[in-house]
């Protein structure tokens, strides 16, 4: 039965005497199904009105018409519901309503006659009903239990023994039910009446004011009610159990009404409990059960609250579920009750809406027999009513109802005869059915119901012999088909049958011969297609079987062998034996039948073959198989085909078919070829007539229009050669590019353990790095002629640890050896270990991670130049030995001097080598062409110009950071390098070129010249190197050159002495002239090479490649930025040319949390004695907040707005990080704070913010543990900040080192020592910060359109970051990059300044010789004459074409001279206009200050130009760091292009012309354009220049302040002392001014003062004595130390001569 709602019914009880008693008056009305109730305190409301199933109207007394009394409430509820329990079905009723509304009354009722409820009724009719049945195949049985909830605690009201409380449990199958509640049989209603008394007088009652009686508890009363049926017609027993629920619940109520107090307080709070969650289980299931919510998913909202209470937990099955469910809502009539009333109605009305699916509860087996059975009298009725009932009396036997087993087919050993009895029936039947409209369905139907039904009834033990048989059957046909089975069913294998003839295949392979078995069957077996008209019993396919190929026809003869007869059809191929049939032919056993052209079976017959056997029992094996090929063979016999004639024939077909087609593919290939060139040809000419015309044109028409001065030429030609030899981005494309070759050669080194590491390194074809051959590449030669500037090529350094060699690959020899190397890899897994370690002892051979190594290794190159031949003067020359990387490596003494040709050799000792004297011829030619190809060389990249070029990669700026200058990194060159006018060769070539002929008399052109070279010594060569021995040539000779004999070399003691003496004969040419001139000899070290220092592999490649540096301080690496948090990620423009830069010097503090509440400078260890470092002690678990100060000069193109975002992130417990990782602890710092500050007595700018950091939101051990001893914790700062005029945000980074103590730690004694006796009187808040030097650089917005800026911005395939097997055991190692470039750029620098220092040195030696020797040549280095060549050298030191000696015209000697004395004036005065930024810079006091002082200097006629030329600062001197030439008074400008060529001529500014600060900030009003801005942070350098006090005078103080100054360059540090920690101010000398004038000494009357001038300020300083103060201008400006140590010792020698 489908779901149905619950029936719901609501009855009103008379007055009671309490309601009488107070003159009560009611509000309940009914009509019908409905009942109205009216609110008495507003009668004008309209009444509310419910409708239910039942109204019942017992208000009034039983003479009322209206009067619903007890019978006629069970009549309409209690007999429908005892019908449903006979049904099958769960049935429940329960009472609801307040304490005295008449529930128990209406469950329960009285004794009297009359006066019964449902429950007594119900179980009266009951037993009545049980007593009528007259139907002897049933049984009943029942029984009750009847319990109470009270306190929501279950007791049994049957069971007087249980006293105590039961608990309910929930099975999953039965659901919730109550342990130990105990069930009574009952036979008769009086046995559940004397139940029902006893249990009625065990439950708790109590008086209210509402109820004298009222129940305190609910009472259940539950009847199991059993029905049995017994089926004789299948001897099956059937039960259905309905379970009968008759629920009486407690009255709801108030607490004011009733008057409860203490126990009845407590047992009204747990009625209202329990009767709340039914009304909220009440309300759940009717909103699920509502229309809207019908079709919806359950949700998990949809909940059920059963378990709320023991109530609803037991009557679960009866609301909502299994069980058909009645509900009587008693009423009060009363108006005092008009609340309770309206609540009772209301839950009456939500429980009309629950919906109950109850369902029968039998057995599902027995149901379907029941509901077949039915259906099987049905359909009986259905055939009598049609006239058929002797069709349906068939199925049943004569004796009884019982179903044959013929019929249904269940008896699997019946007769075939009791079947074929049947038979005749049955077709009678048929002919009777066939005129019964729908009646032979009805027979169908009847059938198959009836076998479902005997299929049910059918036991265990008739299965197990039905399946039995069927398997003993199955056994039997499968044992004749030749398929064997084991006992437990399993297949055990296939064999040929023991009488059936039938036909085995023969395939090509021996494998799938004899696996397929076709039996012929007695009478007709037809072989055909699948798709044939009639059914084929061997189907068989291909395109030569037709639908019906063939017959098989087997007849036995009176029970002998059977016969098998081939009958071919119409058509169809069949051979026999090799022969075609088309007739019937008998088949003997072993004959072969081939059928279509593929399949080709055995005809096997096994009584056939038996009798055989019998008849011939000695008979032969035949000499060949009987398989596929034997069958295919007597085929091709048979019918005549030789088929190997047949297979030459058809070969030859194909040759000739394929010969045509080549034929014509080449035909037709070269005619595309010619029509291509035809096109080709046309389009050429096409392009010629088009172009050429023009082309001659525009060279003919500008010569007539627009002529170029000599000057326009020498720049385009300028412009022309730099960028045609331009190489440094395709240097970076080969390092890119290769970097995957080359990191697969370390990784396959690093696997197979051969000590070899690969790493690039760039070679250039200089004087001391000459290229070998072999890395030349083919074309080099040719270049070699045309190429004004050296060739730099990319090759791979091979560091062999294992025998401490090093070689150089090309990148094509590279991938090469790779090859050879992927070879070995994959061969090592095949090669045992021992002969792996075999190949490892051999060096060369075959190996490919090898080459052969010389025993002599080049410990460097030296330079020695012959001028002094020309005047002739013997000199002893002390030259550095320069290695290829720029280090110099010892010195080496050589004597030059010119002899007679008889002259003998000085004696010096045991040991001299006298060499013979070898004749050396200068051909003209030959020395011109070698001119050509190493003039430019030589005098070209050794320029200025060259040198800038060789510096500047495309793309970046360059900065004054790129490394320490030549003195620096190598103290033994210590000779300064001195302006360019002081080279060799300007002034030899100006006094040489004139009186040649007349000056030099011992050099005739034609005649001989001897000269001797002695090699004396080598000194300070490294022990590393065993025997050392010397060789020596002339640059442009390149065979055999003459060598010393190999010394033992121990690095202690004496100098080696060689004292090997050479003499040279020369016949007198020009080039030989032009070479003593201008060239040097070459002299190469060799030595035995016996150490091995290459470091291990991955450790230090990433680093620069500074010799030098090994012994300094560990620098900390400079991170780059960490990503911002809160700012979108902007594309950051291309930086063009640079507008302005900036130092700045940035402080930063981490502040801690006192006890009084202030933030207090955390203490900051500053023992690692390294500028810019730090260490911050902090204290765990302490709120602490950064502060940040940035400090730079005042200008107008700096303005700081605000602080976008400070994050903190990277935190390590190492200097290096893998800044490609993504860092998930990265922290953006709430800014508290930020703007300008303005400090006392310090006219720069400072910008501070403060940022409040709280450690532990990164979520790491690092910060939140006590730092353990001896380690270190490292984390990256990153501010943003905003600038005007700026298109994006600044990055300030700094790493920041930190060591955490415990809370309340106190600071290791030597720390607080060292603060309280090291400081003086320095506040401990000034020394707790860690600084940091930065240059700020903005540049402007590039142009993105210009060709040259896209071919910058072109993307390369980095191939580094490829990855290759291996790569991890490489540990961190990377290939070399732009770095190297940069580097090398760094090493060709040196190289050229250490070329020219020798050549200044030789030349200094030439003319203090020339000088004591008191020779006519002397003359030509008077002063006014070195005057001019540096004025000549200074002016063509930017030009590159003076360098080939085409002078740019000059001027007159006077003018000159007066240009100069301008220059110095300018200089002196600070007034020119100065162009660092294309901005005005204003003039400050100390600038103004020092003019005065220095006006009087050029007043002074006793100064002669020379002198004020002399005092001019070092802005004409090239800067060692930078790498620049300049005469321009500009400071020379980092900008990604290079320095023109010649500066542009400087307006004159006068004094008073200079515009104040007012009129430099309006011009500064112009609108501008938006820069880039980049901060980079400055390496400090570890060598210290100098360091000392210093006394400075600046404009805002008042007298002299003494400072601790310590000069690292570029940079120098100031300090309050020598124990102060904190760098207060820095000075960028590498664009600052020196200045030293001997006359503003005097005028000021303080002596040892020199000036040092900046864009934005001037200071004088004060030195302790002359000699520091020479020390600290040579500190400061090398090459002005030189230039005053040259003239002043000029002068004295002046001096001393008068």
């Amino acid at each position: 039965m489908a779901g149905a709602s619950v029936k719901v019914a609501v009855r009103v009880r008379p007055f009671n005497s309490r309601e009488m008693s107070r003159d009560s008056k009611c509000i309940i009305q009914m009509s019908g199904s409905t009942t109205t109730i009216v609110n008495p305190k507003q009668p004008k409301e309209t009444p509310k009105s419910f409708s239910f199933d039942y109204s019942y109207w017992s208000h009034t007394s039983p003479e009322d018409i209206n009067y619903a009394s007890q019978k006629q409430v069970y009549r309409d509820i209690g007999e429908e519901m005892l019908q449903h329990a006979f049904e099958g079905y769960n049935v429940c009723i329960f009472a609801y309503g307040q304490t005295g509304a008449g529930k128990s009354y209406t469950m329960m009722g009285k004794q009297e006659k009359d006066q019964q409820g449902i429950i007594p009724q119900l179980c009266e009719d009951l037993f009545s009903r049980i007593s009528d049945t007259t139907n002897g195949n049933m049984s009943y049985s029942v029984e009750v239990s009847y319990m109470e909830i009270y306190c929501e605690r279950v007791r049994d009201l049957l069971n007087p023994k249980n006293k105590g409380n039961l608990r309910v449990r929930e099975h999953p199958l039965l659901g919730p039910y109550v342990e130990d509640l105990s069930k009574l049989a009952v036979t008769s209603y009086n046995d559940i009446q004397d139940l029902m008394d006893s249990g009625n007088k065990a439950r708790t009652v109590a008086a209210t004011n509402m109820n004298e009686t009222s129940s305190r508890s609910h009472a259940v009363f539950n009847i199991i009610f059993t029905q049995k049926r017994h089926d004789a017609e299948t001897n099956i027993t059937t039960e259905k159990v309905s379970k009968i629920s008759l629920v009486d619940l407690a009255g709801s109520e108030r607490a004011d009404s009733t008057g409860a107090k203490g126990t009845r307080l407590k047992e009204g709070a747990n009625i209202n409990k329990s009767l709340t969650t039914l009304g909220k289980v009440i309300s759940a299931l009717a909103e699920m059960d509502s229309g809207p919510n019908k079709n919806k998913k359950k949700k998990k909202t949809d909940f059920i609250p059963y378990r709320d209470s023991v109530l609803t937990w037991l009557l679960r099955e009866n609301l909502g579920g299994n069980s058909r469910t009645a509900m009587v809502a008693a009423l009060s009539p009363a108006d005092i009750n008009y609340d309770e009333t309206l609540s009772t109605l209301r839950y009456a009305d939500r429980a009309k809406q629950i919906r109950c699916n109850a369902i029968i509860n039998e057995d599902p087996n027995n149901r379907l027999i029941r509901e077949l059975k039915d259906e099987v009298t049905r359909l009986r009725d259905l055939l009598y009513a049609q006239g058929l009932s002797d069709i349906a009396d068939t199925n049943t036997v004569p004796g009884g109802p019982k179903l044959t087993n013929a019929l249904v087919g269940m008896s699997p050993s019946s007769s075939l005869s009791a079947l074929s009895s049947r038979a005749a029936s049955v077709s009678s039947l048929h002919e009777r059915i066939l005129f019964a409209p729908g009646s032979e369905e009805a027979i169908e139907r009847l059938k198959e119901t009836e076998k479902i039904i005997a299929e049910l009834n059918e036991t265990w033990e008739e299965k197990l012999r039905r399946t039995e048989a069927i398997r003993m059957e199955r056994e039997a046909l499968l044992a004749e088909m030749g398929v064997a089975m084991r006992e437990d069913g399993g297949t055990l294998g296939v064999f040929s049958p023991k009488k059936t003839p039938h036909l085995v295949n023969l395939n090509e392979d021996p494998l799938m011969s004899e696996c397929l078995l076709y039996y012929i069957k007695d009478g007709i077996t037809r072989v055909g297609r699948e798709d044939g008209e009639r059914r084929q019993d061997i189907v068989l396919s291909g395109h030569f079987i037709k639908e019906e190929h063939c017959i098989f026809r087997s007849d036995s003869r009176g029970g002998t062998e059977a016969v098998v007869t081939l009958e071919p059809c119409e058509g169809a191929d069949t051979y026999v034996n090799g022969k075609k049939v088309t007739e019937p032919s008998i088949l003997r056993s072993g004959n072969r039948i081939i059928m279509g052209k593929s399949h080709v079976f055995r005809f096997n017959h096994p009584e056939q073959a038996r009798q055989e056997r019998e008849r011939t029992p000695c008979a032969e094996t035949p000499a060949e198989p009987v398989d596929w090929a034997f069958a295919q063979r007597e085929l091709l016999e048979k019918q005549g085909i030789d088929m190997k004639q047949e297979m030459e024939q058809r070969l030859q077909e194909l040759e000739d078919q394929y010969r045509r087609e080549r034929e014509e593919a080449t035909y037709l290939l070269e005619q595309q070829r010619l029509d291509y060139e035809s096109k080709l040809e046309a389009l050429k000419k096409q392009m010629d007539a088009r172009y050429y015309p023009e082309v001659n044109e525009e060279e003919e028409e500008p010569e007539d229009e627009v002529q170029w001065t000599e000057r326009e030429c020498e720049l385009a030609l300028w412009a022309f050669r730099k960028w045609k030899w331009y190489q440094f981005t395709s240097l970076r494309d080969l390092l890119w590019g290769n970097a995957i070759f080359l990191k697969e050669a370390n990784a396959i080194s690093v696997e197979l353990k051969k000590k070899v590491q690969f790493q690039f390194v760039l070679l250039t074809d200089t004087l001391y790095s000459p290229l070998p051959p072999d890395l030349l590449p083919p074309e080099a030669a040719k270049d070699r002629e045309t190429r004004p500037f050296p060739r730099t090529i990319v090759a791979v350094e091979v560091q062999d640890q294992k025998n401490g060699a090093t070689h150089y690959w090309t990148l094509e020899k590279l991938r090469q050896r790779l090859d050879l190397m992927r070879e070995m890899y994959d061969r090592a897994a095949e090669v045992p270990s021992s002969i792996i370690e075999d190949c490892d002892n051999v060096v060369t051979g075959g190996d490919p991670f090898y080459d052969r190594f010389p025993w002599f290794r080049l410990v460097g190159r030296a330079f020695v130049y012959l001028s002094n031949l020309l005047y002739p003067v013997p000199l002893v020359h002390r030259v550095a030995i320069v290695s290829e990387k720029g280090e110099v490596k010892g010195f080496l003494r050589v004597a030059v001097q010119a002899i007679s040709a008889d002259e003998e050799a000085p004696d010096y000792g045991s040991g001299v080598r006298q060499s013979g004297t070898a004749k050396i011829s200068f051909d003209d030619q030959h020395f011109e062409k070698f001119q050509s190809e190493s003039c430019p060389v030589v005098g070209m990249s050794r320029s200025g110009t060259s040198q800038e070029e060789l510096r500047i990669v495309e793309g970046q700026g360059q900065g004054a950071d790129t490394g320490p200058s030549a003195d620096e990194v190598n103290n033994n060159t210590c000779s300064a390098v001195p302006a360019e006018g002081l080279l060799l060769d300007s002034p030899e070539k100006a006094v040489l070129d004139g009186p040649l002929d007349t000056t030099l008399d011992h050099l005739h052109l034609g005649s001989t010249f001897t000269f001797r070279v002695t090699v004396l010594q080598a000194s300070s060569i490294s022990a590393e190197y065993a025997d050392i021995f010397c060789q020596f040539n002339f640059i442009h000779r390149h065979d055999e050159a003459f060598s010393t004999e190999p010394l033992k070399n121990t690095g202690r003691g004496p100098p080696l002495g060689f004292y090997h003496v050479q003499n040279i004969a020369v016949e007198v040419t020009k080039s030989f002239i032009e070479y003593i001139k201008s060239q040097p000899i070459v002299f190469e070290v060799f030595g035995h090479y016996q150490q091995h220092p290459f470091p291990p592999l991955c450790k230090d490649m990433l680093s620069p490649l500074r010799p030098s540096r090994r012994h300094f301080p560990r620098v900390m690496p400079l991170s780059k930025p960490v990503p911002a948090t809160k700012l979108s990620t902007l594309t950051r423009p291309c930086a063009g040319p640079c507008h302005c830069k900036y130092d700045l010097l940035v402080y930063f503090e981490i502040c801690e949390l006192e006890a009084n509440g202030d933030y207090i400078p955390a203490v900051v260890d500053h023992r690692g004695g390294m500028p810019c470092m730090g260490t911050f002690l902090l204290h765990q678990g302490i709120q602490r907040r950064i502060t940040v100060t940035l400090l730079h000069e005042t200008g107008s193109h700096i303005r700081w707005k605000e602080v976008r975002e400070l994050v903190v992130g990277r935190i390590r417990n190492t200097p290096e990080t893998d800044e490609s990782l993504i860092d998930p602890n990265i922290l953006s710092l709430n800014i508290l704070s930020s703007g300008y500050i303005h400090p006392t007595q310090d006219d720069r700018t400072f910008y501070q913010f403060e940022a409040a950091w709280d450690s532990s939101m990164h979520n790491s051990l690092l910060l939140n543990r006590v730092t353990p001893y001896r380690e270190k914790i490292y984390m990256t700062l990153s501010a943003y900040i905003e600038m005007e005029n700026c298109t994006q945000p600044a990055v300030v980074t700094k790493d920041f080192c930190m060591v955490f103590y415990s809370r309340d730690a106190k600071l290791p004694a030597s720390r607080s020592i060292r603060n309280l006796f090291g400081s003086g009187s320095l506040r401990a808040s000034e020394s707790n910060r860690v600084t940091g030097v930065y240059e700020l650089s903005l540049s402007h917005v590039a142009d993105t359109g210009s060709p040259g800026m896209q071919r910058r911005r072109r993307r390369v395939l980095d191939t580094s970051v490829a990855y290759v097997r291996g790569e991890e055991n490489l540990a961190g190692w990377r290939p070399r990059s732009d770095s190297l470039i940069l580097d090398h750029q760094w090493e060709l620098e040196k190289l050229s300044l250490l070329q020219e220092v020798e050549k200044t040195r030789h030349y200094l030696l030439l003319r203090e010789k020339l000088e004591t020797a008191q020779r006519p040549g002397p003359e030509v280095l008077s002063p006014v004459c070195s005057e001019d060549s540096e004025s000549r050298s200074s002016s063509g030191a930017s030009s590159p074409l003076s360098a080939e000696g085409r002078l740019s015209p000059l001027e007159a000697p006077n003018e000159r001279q007066r240009e100069l004395a301008v220059k110095c004036l300018r200089l002196l005065t600070h007034t020119f206009k100065r162009e660092y930024t294309h901005s005005h810079v204003c003039v400050s006091a100390s600038e103004s200050k020092l003019s005065e002082m220095s006006v009087t200097l050029l007043r002074d006629p006793s100064m002669s130009p020379l002198s004020a030329a002399t005092l001019t600062p070092s802005s004409t001197c090239p800067s060692l760091v930078e790498g620049r030439y300049s005469t321009d008074l500009k400071t020379p400008q980092p900008c990604s292009r290079p320095a023109s060529p010649e500066p542009e001529p400087l307006p004159e500014v006068d004094a008073k012309k200079a515009p104040s600060p007012t009129q430099a900030t309006e011009t500064d009003k112009e609108p501008q354009r938006l820069l880039v801005p980049d901060i980079q942070e400055i390496r400090v350098s570890p060598i210290v220049s100098k360091k000392g006090y210093l006394h400075f005078l600046e404009p805002h103080t008042a007298g002299w302040a003494k400072r601790f100054v310590v000069v690292r360059r570029p940079y120098a540090y100031m300090y309050n002392s020598d124990k102060d920690s904190v760098e207060r101010f820095v000075l960028n000398l590498s664009t600052a001014q020196v200045e030293y004038s001997e006359d503003q000494q005097a005028m000021l009357k303080t002596p040892n003062t020199f000036a040092v001038c900046t864009e934005h300020r001037g200071i004088l300083l004060q030195a302790n004595s002359d000699k520091d103060m020479h020390d600290w201008l040579y500190a400061f400006n090398p090459l002005l130390a030189g230039t005053i140590r040259s003239k002043l010792s000029r002068r004295r020698s002046a001096q001393m001569r008068v």
